[in-house]
């Protein structure tokens, strides 16, 4: 395994364990078995190792991305519901303790922009997928795609909040059902 992917893993590790604001690059580099210099010959900053954890150690985001003209809008919505819904599941314990810190989420917010990541990036992708789907038709020259969007991934991260609420880190995923039901409830009115 390479030292960027102990690295990856360890971040990972005490992120979800401790939060992403007191995670400290020094511990992360010792529990990988590196130096924190080692970090950085992987990694530019703290952000970049954040966005990186996200990307390539949580549940991928590949369902956000579904083909237009494929398949149903109703079963691609289900998708990346249930795309959206395990991710930020197992994301949430990263950033619960960054959102008590003002300054440090001030500073958080404007690197996570600067890596092109962080919160709200799902609603474009999802509202980019309806677009394209009302070109070809399949969606109402009428419908509030932004709306529906919102929609969709506020009830995604929502439902991952109560789950992680009730049960903790190991909750169950979001049932198929529930998915389901925002799926056909959302494609019902587009």
């Amino acid at each position: 395994m390479s030292a960027r992917d102990r690295i990856l893993d360890a971040a990972a590790d005490i992120m979800r364990e401790r939060g992403v604001a007191r995670a400290t690059t020094r511990e992360i580099a010792r529990a990988a078995g590196y130096s924190e210099a080692t970090l950085y010959k992987n990694f530019a900053d703290k952000e970049d190792l954040i966005v990186q954890v996200l990307r390539e150690r949580m549940p991928a985001l590949d369902g956000l991305q579904p083909t237009p003209g494929e398949s149903t809008v109703e079963v691609n919505l289900a998708g990346m519901a249930s795309a959206a819904s395990a991710f930020y599941q197992r994301a949430l314990p990263l950033f619960g303790g960054l959102l008590a810190e003002h300054t440090r989420i001030a500073t958080h917010r404007e690197q996570m922009n600067r890596h092109g990541a962080g919160p709200g990036r799902a609603i474009g992708r999802i509202a980019e997928y309806l677009s394209a789907e009302k070109e070809l038709g399949r969606v109402s020259a009428d419908a509030d795609l932004e709306a529906v969007a919102t929609l969709l991934d506020g009830t995604c991260f929502h439902q991952a909040f109560l789950r992680y609420y009730a049960a903790g880190p190991d909750a169950d995923p979001v049932p198929g059902e529930t998915i389901e039901r925002l799926a056909r409830t959302l494609a019902r009115s587009l």
